[in-house]
């Protein structure tokens, strides 16, 4: 009996040996793959260039990745005002809309304006047009309490506030 109940208790030792608890810290973890990502365009738009401008992603994004545009549409007392693209304006004789093709590309992105009389537009809409393009990694997508069309709480929660913005030319 006594070898038996020495035998238990060595497999024992040597199986729990084995075991250990390691604590993973919520600071500790560094996640490499859902990097979030916020280029800066200006452009115009004309006929030269059929009000559109193609803009590249270096190095290419993920498929899993999803794709915002912001219009800057104003700012006051140092605030910078973004609107979630499409963005549309009404007028007398039509619309104007300011949208983007995706098309699920990991390579680039479209601006483009859409509307009645584009080529009668003054060049308050036309002209150096500031867009910010934002990459969300697919792990972030399925957050519901996010409202995207809020760039700043967009911003938040990517945890991109304080990183530089990537200028394109």
């Amino acid at each position: 009996m006594k070898k038996n109940t020495l035998v238990l208790a060595f497999i024992g030792m040597i199986t729990l040996n084995s075991c250990t608890v390691n604590e993973v810290v919520e600071r500790d973890i560094v996640d490499y793959d859902t990097i979030s990502e916020v280029f800066e365009v200006t452009t115009s738009f004309g006929p030269n260039n059929d009000f559109s401008r193609l803009v590249t992603f270096n190095p290419p994004i993920y498929n899993s990745d999803m794709v915002l545009v912001y219009r800057l549409s104003g700012y006051s007392n140092g605030t910078d005002y973004w609107k979630l693209l499409p963005e549309t304006f009404y007028f007398d004789d039509g619309t104007l809309d300011y949208r983007f093709d995706y098309n699920f590309s990991r390579y680039d992105v479209e601006l483009y304006m859409e509307g009645f009389e584009l080529f009668n537009l003054s060049s308050q809409v036309t002209d150096n047009q500031t867009f910010r393009i934002v990459v969300v990694p697919a792990a972030f997508t399925n957050r519901s309490v996010v409202d995207y069309s809020d760039y700043n709480a967009t911003i938040k929660m990517l945890g991109y506030e304080k990183s530089t913005i990537k200028k394109l030319d």
